[in-house]
């Protein structure tokens, strides 16, 4: 079952009973996925800058915005409206269909995985997600992978708490490991 059609009719109930929402469309739900890859050591290095690129298009399937400094620091060697990074923002059907992926497929690809954190919580209850390796994902075959990059994954949620954040991501199916026996 599609993720979304599994969020209407079995999380919205779930979540309705736990919080006491009277009404379904007061349930939080998923606003957006943003998946972002910072450039850092590969500032200069254009075959980087077009790994990141290419990678996050497989990925996402969408062409990434890319996002520039916005100072200049010269510790970092960065000059204001440099590259450092790209971003792509993901929304309805595709952001749905990533957050499957992610969840069923990616996750149990990464290596020694034990589950995601349950403290990377912001305090509006959007998560964020580090993958160390883009070769987690499956539309990466690692053997024609020359550059490996990390990403990050920020799911926006309309929650107003960490605690309804952290239900929602649950009650959809994110692996959260036991920080009791961390």
């Amino acid at each position: 079952m599609a993720l979304h059609a599994y969020y209407k009719s079995t999380v919205v109930p779930a979540l309705q009973k736990e919080f006491g929402y009277a009404n379904p469309h007061a349930v939080p739900t998923v606003r957006q996925v943003t998946v972002n890859v910072g450039l850092g050591k590969g500032l200069k290095d254009a075959k980087y800058l077009e790994t990141a690129e290419s990678t996050l298009r497989r990925i996402t399937g969408q062409q990434p915005v890319k996002t520039k400094s916005r100072l200049s620091i010269s510790n970092f060697k960065i000059r204001k409206g440099m590259v450092v990074g790209m971003k792509v923002t993901l929304r309805g059907k595709r952001m749905w269909d990533f957050l499957e992926k992610t969840i069923k497929v990616t996750l149990p690809r990464v290596r020694d995985f034990r589950g995601v954190s349950p403290n990377a919580f912001d305090e509006s209850g959007n998560y964020s997600l580090g993958f160390a390796e883009h070769i987690a994902f499956p539309e990466i075959r690692s053997d024609e992978v020359e550059v490996i990059h990390g990403l990050q994954v920020t799911v926006g949620t309309t929650a107003t708490s960490t605690e309804e954040g952290r239900s929602l991501l649950k009650h959809l199916g994110f692996p959260f490991r036991d920080e009791t026996n961390a």
